[in-house]
């Protein structure tokens, strides 16, 4: 009977030290660039040893990669939360929002790890691999929306692909105005070109 609370604690724990860890490694990789940072020196930040920064990550790229994976779990849920009478360009908007407005409420640290990803070649490929997959996974949902046998045929594919182009599209000028540039008025601009493409009718 205490052994499921016990599990839980621990859980939680666990999730703690890994999100205290992450958030020392992205706060000084943003400061100082990818490879000006060491794992010793993230730990120290962290108030941790560096074999328990091991016992959560891999490497300083598993870090971004962890926080990448956090973002693309965050639009699938949200696509497949949304009201099934929205139109794919109302959903996709929303599901591409998820993460913007997550950088929008944090906007001086995320504009830094977003230049740090967009600017870093190790990590930016990595970012790209994980877009193919959200494209992947985002297809699934709206196949299943739409109705369609299959998240392979094109119209799922092309929406999605397109909805991420426009999320890349957004956070590069972001990123390339410092700042300047109001993210919620860009995916707005973008999703108002893309949505005649993303509400045609599947073929």
């Amino acid at each position: 009977m205490t052994t499921r609370p016990e599990a839980s604690l621990a859980q939680r724990k666990r999730q703690l030290v890994s999100d205290e860890l992450s958030q020392a490694a992205l706060n000084l990789l943003a400061q100082k660039g990818f490879d000006a940072v060491t794992v010793d020196e993230i730990a120290a930040a962290a108030g941790m040893s560096k074999r328990t920064f091991f016992r959560y990550f891999a490497s300083k790229e598993d870090v971004v990669v962890q926080f990448l994976g956090e973002m693309g779990a965050g639009m699938r849920a949200e696509l497949a939360g949304r009201p099934a009478e929205e139109s794919p360009s109302v959903a996709l908007r929303h599901t591409v929002w998820v993460p913007i407005d997550a950088c929008a409420g944090h906007a001086e640290q995320a504009l830094r790890v977003v230049q740090l990803i967009l600017g870093t070649p190790a990590l930016h490929a990595r970012f790209l691999e994980r877009q193919a997959q959200w494209r992947d996974e985002l297809a699934g949902e709206l196949a299943d929306r739409l109705g369609l046998g299959s998240a392979t045929g094109l119209h799922p594919r092309l929406a999605a692909g397109m909805a991420l182009t426009a999320f890349d599209v957004v956070l590069q000028l972001w990123s390339a105005s410092d700042g300047a540039e109001d993210p919620a008025e860009l995916t707005d601009r973008a999703f108002a070109t893309i949505a005649p493409a993303l509400d045609a009718l599947p073929v």
